[in-house]
């Protein structure tokens, strides 16, 4: 059989780059000795990331519009046609077999070019409520893998396939590593333990929020791992190591530290909904309302709607989240039922499904 080459492409959050990777990853255990090239947009994240996983990456010269006026915006169709250009020496350079998209800038020429070079392509829609990207390339893609039901409004039905979002294996069985995640973040096991995610560059009012409730968490014996993000970590870090709580710009081994949490606040983002539905803690979902059609709510009311979290819209913090947070850290069997019926709704199979059916349009 000859050697099989990928081309995977997303990127600007975490929430793109990850999924790339668990894909990567889950077609390296089935086709060891396939190549793999990652695309992604230059000065973003994945850039830094995609290395760190073991992966060849290039950077295109792409940005999105802004929804104001700005001298980036000027520049978007010189960006666009020297992106297209780059993607389509790419593609003739590498001669994929296949080529992924999960979202984001670089992947918008990417699979525009692929698809008209005649390449298979597929898209991997992480939200309830697509990109633009997305939606604009669903027209060509062979194949559109996605997360959440009724997606007919935006996509093909008959190219559709509901997989779930792809998550890291290491997610599967977090149990089994407690122990080890006490020991490595040096936690005290007789206290419980709150793990704040703000997505991977951060939620001003989740840590403007955090800041204000530090004392009361001290005052109740929890301690607390924030995860603030890269653009608030100088605003924050002066909190670190002071009343057992631990300030991250980032966190690389999601593995153990939702292993170590008794207690989850977090953003709705695809990918970190699909990661918290497999990992099975209590969470409390707090939406960014600056995205797209509000997506992030929707993805959380996906989960609330079926008493697997709770949902607090920003709006409400300052008159609902005190209470609601108490009431939940008191309440151990409104812990369980939350860590129960989160659980029900984890596609645990979702990397492998989408490789299956990657799998089906090598030619």
């Amino acid at each position: 059989m000859k050697k099989l080459k990928f081309i995977l492409s997303g990127g600007g959050t975490g929430g793109h780059i990850y999924p790339a990777i668990a894909i990567a990853n889950e077609l390296k255990l089935r086709f060891p000795d396939a190549e793999f090239l990652f695309v992604g947009a230059k000065d973003k994240m994945e850039m830094q990331k995609v290395p760190q996983a073991g992966y060849k990456i290039i950077g295109l010269w792409i940005a999105g519009l802004q929804r104001r006026l700005t001298f980036d915006n000027t520049l978007f169709p010189v960006k666009l046609l020297t992106s297209l250009l780059k993607a389509r020496t790419i593609i003739s350079d590498f001669k994929p077999d296949v080529v992924i998209g999960t979202g984001g800038f670089a992947s918008g020429p990417l699979l525009q070019v692929a698809s008209i070079a005649g390449i298979p392509t597929v898209i991997q829609e992480q939200n309830s409520y697509p990109g633009i990207t997305n939606k604009v390339l669903s027209r060509k893609a062979d194949k559109i893998c996605v997360a959440y039901e009724n997606l007919e409004r935006f996509f093909p039905k008959y190219k559709m396939v509901l997989t779930g979002n792809p998550v890291r294996q290491d997610l599967i069985d977090i149990e089994s590593k407690r122990k080890e995640a006490l020991e490595y973040f040096n936690l005290d096991p007789d206290k419980k333990t709150l793990l704040v995610l703000g997505g991977s560059l951060g939620a001003r009012r989740i840590n403007q929020l955090i800041a204000k409730e530090l004392v009361d968490f001290s005052a109740q014996n929890v301690q607390v791992i924030w995860q603030c993000g890269k653009l608030y970590f100088d605003e924050y870090e002066h909190f670190d190591n002071k009343e057992n709580v631990q300030v991250k710009s980032f966190i690389d081994r999601m593995d153990l530290v939702y292993a170590a949490a008794d207690i989850v606040i977090s953003r709705a983002g695809a990918s970190s909904v699909s990661e918290l539905c497999i990992v099975g803690k209590p969470v409390i979902f707090i939406p960014s309302p600056n995205v797209a059609e509000d997506h992030q709510t929707k993805n959380a009311q996906s989960i609330t709607e079926k008493n697997g979290a709770i949902l607090i819209r920003e709006v409400e913090l300052d008159t609902q989240f005190t209470k609601i947070f108490n009431n939940l850290l008191s309440d151990e069997n409104l812990q369980k039922s939350l860590s129960e019926n989160i659980k029900k709704l984890a596609k645990v199979n979702a990397t492998k499904d989408i490789v299956e059916e990657i799998i089906k349009l090598i030619k």
